[in-house]
């Protein structure tokens, strides 16, 4: 490691109020600097200069899934989401055509060292998929003719512009607001468009009078537990002596979700808005976003955001950090979040005590959602009155849905709160073929029929609604899936997805998405044997309610409910004995 890099390592780490917090990005800089790899002696430098153990350093350099440690890679990484939004959309096929164009398989690279192939998990790009990550770099809406273009232009060492249209569309006006203007993402034209002028307003109001409006409002958190947002900021402790931290929680990484992404690359500024008004209200001078390590484009459009707005004299005294994650589903957890931005291992923490109360640093955190922070200036200017205009006691205000599957327009929606189940796929064009079941809320929530969506007065989605169907609003991310997959290979991915992503900290959640991945694999392969489908649930029901963190209850509840309600098509993948 020469001079420069270790320069670069000390100048990340004086970001943060403990050195320790740098370990992630300078890891990361070390990795894209050797040529996307990272050997043992490179981990061993990097320890030395943050100043933490090696078996720290090299613990979290073997947790987190974006780092290539001992297993060198090519000079493009060729990387396919292949989670279930993505095989309902084709990715498998891509893949196959990418294995057999470079003579590879997944994990292999090609002989002169130029590309390695693999297939991983959700890369919140479900709208637009298949999508293939090289290296930092998304091509989304592949198809065999632009692999082709692909693959010819990295063999001549050239990156190719392969720009793809996004299907979009809001009912509301607030959160995509801005999403079809050219150049919003610049300071120039957010301000043009009305930007900041809330923050002035909130300045003149104290922090108490911030909180009451987004209590009164009764925003929800969006990032899938839907906790009043303004009852978490209650919770903030009086008088403690110690600071008081906001992370904006950008990780997106439940497969079927990518909403988060349609305000942080086109709207940077709303978001920036949101969380310093925030910060005001909580006495907060010290902020970060945490956001997924795939998202690197969109990090570097936040540094850039943020850098204009201290320029601008917009941040005050509140300076913000923007932190990559590397590569790990559970860090979408609060917990585990803040285990990473420490220097960790993702591994959620025991609450009591919840991050209000002792989180970063062992000090007053609050962790909310991107779209939920992006909420706060409209509630700010317009009041709570005006946020509650949408939706109803079931749930208040406007929301972002992400479709994608079997419709004829995937693609990311703004509505209100209980909006019915049928307009938003008929803003996504409607269905494309015949349909075998839709999850609404991300892979974590259970799976809805289509006699069931036929059923009473109508889906809506909102907070309550979901429940009288059997299933839940989650995030938001919804999974049209057509008639021609069988539920036990949509189960079998499922469960190999949370088998991957579990921290395997407690014993049911490692040992039970092991052996329901064994049983599911087997099943959906044609070879499962009499009593396998029951072992699966018996181990749903010995999961659920029984893990650290809510991982555990992210895959049994759905894949119980996929096999109880599709259990013919299981049973029918089972050889009858003679």
């Amino acid at each position: 490691m020469n001079d420069n890099i270790k320069s670069r390592i000390q100048q990340i780490m004086g970001r943060y109020p403990r050195k320790e917090s740098a370990l992630l990005p300078a890891l990361m800089l070390v990795q894209k600097e050797n040529g996307n790899n990272l050997t043992k002696e490179l981990v061993a430098e990097v320890a030395d200069v943050i100043g933490v153990s090696l078996s720290r350093a090299f613990g979290v350099a073997t947790y987190y899934s974006m780092f290539n440690v001992s297993r060198p890679v090519g000079k493009y990484h060729l990387q396919v989401d292949t989670n279930i939004p993505a095989t309902i959309m084709g990715a498998v096929e891509i893949f196959n055509y990418l294995s057999d164009k470079l003579g590879i398989k997944h994990g292999e690279t090609t002989p002169d060292g130029l590309f390695t192939l693999s297939k991983v998990e959700c890369l919140a790009s479900c709208g637009t998929c298949p999508v293939i990550q090289v290296n930092e770099r998304y091509y989304e809406l592949m198809t065999k003719e632009k692999v082709d273009m692909l693959i010819d232009s990295l063999r001549k060492g050239i990156m190719p512009d392969l720009p793809v249209e996004y299907n979009w569309g809001t009912l509301c006006n607030v959160l995509l607001k801005n999403r079809g203007v050219e150049n919003a993402k610049s300071i120039a034209v957010y301000k043009q468009l009305g930007g900041y002028k809330t923050l002035t307003k909130a300045l003149k109001m104290s922090p108490e009078e911030i909180i009451q409006a987004v209590k009164d409002s009764q925003l929800r958190g969006r990032g899938g537990a839907g906790f009043p947002t303004g009852i978490k900021w209650g919770f903030v402790p009086k008088n403690t002596g110690k600071p008081v931290y906001l992370i904006c929680n950008a990780d997106e990484g439940e497969p079927g979700t990518f909403k988060d992404r349609q305000i942080l690359a086109y709207d940077p500024h709303l978001l920036l808005e949101g969380m310093i008004i925030s910060a005001h209200a909580l006495g907060c001078k010290q902020a970060f976003i945490y956001i997924r390590g795939e998202f690197g484009w969109i990090a570097e459009i936040l540094e850039k955001a943020i850098d204009e707005a201290k320029q601008d004299g917009q941040l005050n005294d509140l300076s913000i950090v923007v932190h990559r994650g590397a590569g790990s589903y559970v860090c979408g957890e609060e917990t585990a979040l803040i285990e990473s931005l420490e220097g960790k291992r993702g591994l959620p923490r025991m609450k009591p005590p919840f991050p209000a109360i002792e989180g970063l640093y062992g000090c007053p955190t609050i962790v909310n959602n991107v779209e939920t922070l992006a909420s706060i200036p409209y509630i700010v200017e317009h009041g709570a009155d005006a946020f509650k205009q949408w939706g109803s006691k079931a749930g208040y205000g406007f929301k972002l849905f992400g479709v994608s599957g079997a419709v004829n327009k995937p693609g990311a929606y703004e509505c209100p709160m209980g909006i019915s189940f049928d307009e938003l796929i008929e803003m996504a064009g409607g269905y494309k073929g015949k349909i075998k079941g839709v999850i609404i809320g991300g892979l974590s929530v259970p799976i809805v029929t289509p006699e069931e969506l036929k059923k009473g007065p109508g889906l809506k989605l909102d907070y309550e609604s979901p429940a009288e169907y059997g299933t839940s609003l989650g995030s938001g991310g919804v999974m049209v899936i057509g008639e021609e997959f069988t539920m036990p290979e949509i189960a079998a991915r499922t469960i190999q997805f949370y088998h991957h992503e579990s921290c395997g900290q407690c014993t049911p959640c490692r040992l039970g998405s092991t052996m329901m991945t064994q049983l599911l694999e087997k099943i959906a392969d044609g070879n499962g044997q009499e009593g396998d489908i029951e072992r699966v649930l018996w181990l749903c029901n010995n999961i659920r309610g029984n893990t650290l963190c809510p991982t555990g209850e992210a895959y049994a509840h759905p894949v119980i409910t996929m096999v109880t309600k599709f259990r013919d098509e299981f049973e029918a993948m089972i050889p009858k004995k003679a």
